[in-house]
C-alpha cells in the first residue's frame, strides 16, 4: 500500500517485480519496502492456503480411502478443516484490500483485528495437539507397514514437495501463526510514523503478538492439565513407597489448610466454587443415569428370558395363536431393535460422557491440592519475603490449573449439559417409539379377535364372567383331584437312611423329624444341598436374621439352613397307606376298633443289646408295654416270634388285618 494515498498494484513474479522497480523509482525506498512486505504477506498466505488445501483434500482423503485401522487421522490433522476455512476467508480479505479504491491501508489493518479472536480460537486448538501429532508421526515411522502407506500417499498426491513424512505439512499452521507478527512488523518498519495508518499497524502487530502469547499460555495450561488429569491406579505398596518426610509434611500442611477452608477461615473463590458445584452436579447426574440405564437393561434382559412363543400350543387358530404371534413379535423384532437403538443412542453416548468427566474430575481434585500449597507458599512469602524455585513453580502450576478450569469449565459444563439433554431426549423418544409400536401390533392382533370391536364395558363384563366361570371350574377340578388323588406320601428309606433316621430320632425325638419333599440346592453360605426324600431334624425354625422361611436343620452330620416350604413332618411310608395310622403308645391300644387292626414293624430294626429284639419291616408284633421300665414312651416292650425285648415306638404302626375271603361258618 502506498503511504501517500496512492493505490499501488501488487506485482507477482520476476517480471512484475522489475515493473514495480520501474514504476516506483520516484518513490521513497521505504515506500517500496513497505509495498514488497505487503506483497510477501499476501503471496505467502496464498501459498499457505494452497498447502493446507493439499493436506486436507488430497493427503488426508487418500489416507482415508486406505482405511488403515492403526492410523489416527483425527489425532494427526486435528482441526485443519477449520484452519483451511478461516484461512480462505482471510486470504480473500487480504486480496480485497489491494483492490480497494480508498482507505485500503486501514482495511488491511482492520482485517487482522477482525480475525484476531477466530485465529486465536482456531490455532490454539491445533497448536495444543501438535505435540501429540508429532508423537503419532514418530510412532508410524517405526512401523514399516504404516510408513510405506504414508510414503505411497505422499508420492501419489504431492510428489513435487519431496516430503518424506507428514510432519512437513503438519508444522505449517504452527509456523504460519507465529509469522504474522513478523510480517506485520516488517510492514510497520517501512511505514513512516507520521502517517495515519501507522497506529493501526501498531495495533495489528500487538494483536497478532497477543494471539501468539495466548496460544502459548493455552498450550502451557494444556500441558499441565495433561500431566494431572490422568487417574493414578496405585497399589498400597506404591503408596507406601511414596511416603517420605517431605510428602508427609506436605500432606499435613494441606490437611490443616483444608480444615481452615471447611471452617470458613479462608476466603473462597465464589466464581470457581459455583463452576465446580455445577460440574459436580453434572457428575452425580451422569453417574445416577448410568446406573439407572444399566438396571433398565438388566430388567429388559430378564423380561426377554421367558419365550412363550417357542412352545407349541397345539392350537391352530384363535386368541392363543394371536397371543403367540404378539409375543414372538415382541421377543424377535420390537425389543431387540429397541435394545440395539438404546445401546447406540443412549448407552454408548452416556459411557463416553462418563469417560469425559474423568479428566476434569482429576484436574479439580489436583487444583484443590495445589491451592492449599499455593496458600501455604504465599503465607511463607509474606513472612520471609522470597520463595524457592520449586515453590515458585508450584505457585505457577496452581495458577495455570485454576486459569484453565475457570476458562474451560463453563464451556465444558454447557457442552456436557447439552449432550446429557440429547441423551435424555433420545431415551424418551425410544420409549415413545417402543410404546407406539407395541400398541400398534396389539391393536392389529386385537382386530382379528372376536371381541376386538366390543365396547369397553361389555368387554370387561365378559372378562369378569369368564374369570368367574374358570374359577368355578378350577375349584371343582381341585375338589375332584383331592378326592381321587391320595395325599403326598413320605418317601421310603434305604437301610443307610434308616440308620441315619434312627440316630436323628434318638438325638432330637420323633416330633422334630421332617422329610424333604423336593431337591434342595444350597445357594448361600450355610445352606444345605439335600435330595428329595431325605430326613432331617429341626433345630431352629428361624435363621440368624429372624427369617421364618429358612430353618436350621441337622441332616445327620452337616447342619445348615433349608427352605421351610420344602419340608413336611416325617412319618414312615407304611403309615400313609389307605386306612393305616400311627400307633399311639401313650394311651395304649384303643379298647375297640371299627375294623380289625394289627401292629407290625414299620422299619427293620437290629438289636444292639440283649434287652432289645430284632425286627423286620412288616413283621407282626405284640405290644406288651408301650414304654420302658422308666416310663420312657420312646421305647416299647414287644414280643416277636416268642422273643421279648424293646424296640423304638416310632418303628411300630397299625394296619388293618386282612379278613379271610370266601364263606365262613358261623361261630
Amino acid at each position: 500500500a502506498c503511504v501517500h494515498g496512492k493505490s499501488l498494484p501488487v506485482a507477482r513474479g520476476s517480471e512484475a517485480e522489475e515493473g514495480v522497480y520501474e514504476e516506483v523509482m520516484p518513490c521513497d525506498r521505504m515506500e517500496l519496502s513497505q509495498r514488497l512486505a505487503v506483497e510477501e504477506l499476501i503471496t505467502t498466505e496464498a501459498s499457505y492456503v494452497h498447502n493446507i488445501q493439499l493436506c486436507v483434500s488430497d493427503i488426508r482423503a487418500h489416507l482415508q480411502k486406505k482405511q488403515l485401522p492403526d492410523l489416527d487421522l483425527e489425532g494427526l490433522f486435528s482441526n485443519t478443516d477449520d484452519i483451511l476455512h478461516m484461512s480462505k476467508r482471510f486470504l480473500k480479505g487480504l486480496e480485497d484490500t489491494t483492490t480497494a479504491t480508498s482507505e485500503h491501508e486501514q482495511l488491511f489493518c482492520t482485517l487482522f483485528q477482525e480475525f484476531k479472536e477466530e485465529m486465536e480460537t482456531t490455532y490454539k486448538i491445533y497448536c495444543a495437539s501438535y505435540e501429540h501429532a508429532l508423537l503419532l508421526v514418530e510412532s508410524y515411522r517405526k512401523d514399516p507397514r504404516l510408513q510405506e502407506e504414508i510414503l505411497d500417499t505422499l508420492n501419489a498426491t504431492v510428489p513435487h514437495t519431496g516430503a518424506s513424512d507428514l510432519s512437513f505439512f503438519l508444522v505449517m499452521p504452527v509456523q504460519r501463526v507465529t509469522k504474522y507478527p513478523l510480517l506485520l512488523g516488517k510492514i510497520l518498519e517501512n511505514t513512516p510514523p507520521n502517517t495515519s495508518v501507522y497506529s493501526a499497524l501498531e495495533a495489528a502487530v500487538r494483536a497478532m503478538a497477543q494471539v501468539n502469547t495466548n496460544i502459548n499460555e493455552y498450550k502451557r495450561r494444556k500441558e499441565v492439565a495433561t500431566k494431572y488429569n490422568k487417574a493414578e491406579h496405585l497399589t498400597l505398596r506404591d503408596r507406601f513407597a511414596r511416603l517420605n518426610t517431605h510428602s508427609i509434611a506436605k500432606k499435613t500442611s494441606r490437611l490443616s489448610r483444608l480444615f481452615m477452608h471447611e471452617a470458613g477461615i479462608v476466603t473462597r473463590d465464589k466464581e470457581y466454587d459455583d463452576l465446580e458445584e455445577k460440574f459436580q452436579c453434572m457428575v452425580s447426574i451422569v453417574t445416577a443415569l448410568k446406573e439407572n440405564v444399566a438396571s433398565y437393561l438388566g430388567h429388559l434382559e430378564a423380561f426377554l428370558l421367558p419365550t412363550p412363543h417357542q412352545h407349541e400350543l397345539e392350537i391352530t387358530e384363535g386368541p392363543a395363536q394371536q397371543c403367540r404371534r404378539f409375543a414372538e413379535h415382541l421377543h424377535c423384532t420390537a425389543l431387540p431393535e429397541f435394545k440395539q437403538r438404546l445401546d447406540k443412542l443412549v448407552c454408548q453416548p452416556l459411557c463416553s460422557l462418563s469417560d469425559m468427566l474423568v479428566g476434569p474430575q482429576q484436574l479439580v481434585k489436583k487444583r484443590l491440592d495445589k491451592l492449599l500449597d499455593y496458600e501455604e507458599i504465599q503465607e511463607r512469602r509474606s513472612e520471609m519475603g522470597s520463595v524457592t524455585y520449586d515453590e515458585e513453580a508450584a505457585m505457577n502450576t496452581y495458577l495455570a490449573i485454576n486459569a484453565l478450569l475457570v476458562a474451560e469449565l463453563p464451556r465444558f459444563n454447557q457442552a456436557a449439559l447439552q449432550l446429557l439433554g440429547q441423551i435424555l431426549c433420545s431415551l424418551s423418544t425410544l420409549q415413545w417409539d417402543l410404546a407406539a409400536e407395541v400398541l400398534h401390533q396389539a391393536e392389529k392382533e386385537l382386530e382379528q379377535m372376536p371381541h376386538g370391536r366390543m365396547p369397553l364395558p361389555s368387554f370387561w363384563k365378559m372378562v369378569e364372567d369368564t374369570l368367574q366361570q374358570s374359577g368355578a371350574q378350577l375349584h371343582a377340578f381341585q375338589q375332584t383331584f383331592e378326592t381321587v388323588t391320595p395325599s403326598p406320601v413320605a418317601q421310603p428309606l434305604n437301610p443307610a437312611e434308616e440308620r441315619k433316621v434312627l440316630s436323628l430320632m434318638s438325638k432330637h425325638g420323633p416330633d422334630k423329624l421332617y422329610q424333604v419333599t423336593s431337591n434342595i440346592s444350597g445357594s448361600r453360605d450355610l445352606d444345605l444341598t439335600l435330595q428329595r426324600g431325605q430326613v432331617v431334624a429341626l433345630l431352629q425354625s428361624v435363621d440368624t436374621k429372624g427369617n421364618t422361611n429358612r430353618w436350621l436343620v441337622d441332616a445327620g452330620g452337616p447342619r445348615g439352613f433349608v427352605p421351610a416350604g420344602k419340608l413336611q413332618p416325617y412319618c414312615p411310608a407304611q403309615s400313609q397307606q389307605p386306612g393305616m395310622q400311627m400307633l399311639t403308645l401313650e394311651s395304649g391300644l384303643p379298647p375297640s376298633f371299627p375294623c380289625l387292626l394289627q401292629v407290625v414293624a414299620g422299619f427293620s430294626f437290629a438289636a444292639r443289646s440283649p434287652q432289645e429284639v430284632t425286627l423286620q419291616a412288616g413283621q407282626p408284633v405284640v405290644v406288651l408295654e408301650p414304654h420302658d421300665k422308666k416310663g420312657n414312651k420312646e421305647w416299647s416292650l414287644v414280643e416277636v416270634n416268642g422273643q421279648k425285648g424293646y424296640v423304638p415306638s416310632s418303628y411300630l404302626v397299625t394296619i388293618p388285618e386282612q379278613e379271610p375271603t370266601g364263606w365262613s361258618l358261623p361261630v
